[in-house]
């Protein structure tokens, strides 16, 4: 698909890897609607790269929330692309030190944000996205995020790990699903990357992190997300597949 002129909404888009994908969206020509928290420096990051992206706070479980980021992308353009980043961690043991069952709540609210939050963003958007005029067979791509804790979640991700999965699971069938409206669905799932979570991290940890990475034995960058994420809308076959972004890591029970 070729974004020049589009209208595309990226969620968690006022930092890392949703910040990356905007630079680049823009780059190519698109308008963005960066959906952020209201706390976020989405305001500020707008204001920076120009009149091709505006800030609308939402979470992204609220669905008139989400709705008001739509309304506001289709004032520009037709809405064809959505990056979905927003999403959040969170460290829970199934029984702590203590002997006590794990926090109910806290799950809840991993596995809300990261895949009922998902959910909420892509019905909504594919909603619009399938009332476009098709262009080359398409109407829209979605790419959401997922993680390789998807697959080997480590000791104490048991929400995050749950609802990453969730993702993963949810990318061939919803692919499937929307297949009818000439709207693609593709899932990346990251490894270790220099985000803004890892950076609150020590210099040791955060090196100790990048040796476990066969190769290239670093970090991954935001930009790399932005790219892959670029081919995936630019590629029409590309479509129902999660795409590890990692550098042959498999990640370690703890």
């Amino acid at each position: 698909m070729d974004v020049r002129g589009v209208s595309a909404v990226v969620t968690g888009g006022a930092s890392g890897l949703g910040l990356a994908t905007v630079k680049r969206l823009v780059e190519d020509g698109a308008h963005v609607v960066i959906v952020d928290l209201a706390s976020s420096n989405g305001a500020e990051v707008a204001d920076d790269l120009g009149d091709a992206v505006t800030f609308v706070p939402a979470d992204v479980r609220d669905a008139d929330a989400v709705e008001a980021a739509l309304d506001t992308a289709e004032r520009s353009a037709p809405l064809r692309v959505l990056v979905h980043c927003a999403g959040r961690g969170g460290a829970l043991r199934l029984v702590d030190r203590n002997g006590a069952p794990g926090s109910l709540e806290l799950y809840t609210e991993v596995v809300s944000i990261n895949l009922i939050g998902t959910f909420n963003v892509l019905r909504l958007a594919a909603a619009r996205m399938a009332r476009n005029t098709p262009v080359d067979g398409e109407r829209g791509v979605a790419v959401l995020t997922a993680s390789v804790a998807a697959f080997e979640g480590q000791i104490g991700q048991v929400p995050y790990a749950s609802a990453k999965a969730g993702i993963a699971g949810m990318t061939i069938v919803a692919a499937r699903d929307l297949a009818s409206k000439g709207i693609r669905v593709c899932t990346i799932a990251p490894g270790t990357f220099d985000t803004p979570i890892l950076a609150r991290l020590s210099d040791e940890v955060r090196a100790s992190l990048a040796a476990s990475v066969p190769h290239p034995s670093r970090l991954g960058q935001p930009d790399e997300f932005a790219r892959l994420a670029m081919s995936i809308i630019d590629n029409p076959m590309l479509n129902g597949e999660t795409i590890r972004l990692d550098g042959a890591i498999r990640m370690a029970p703890r």
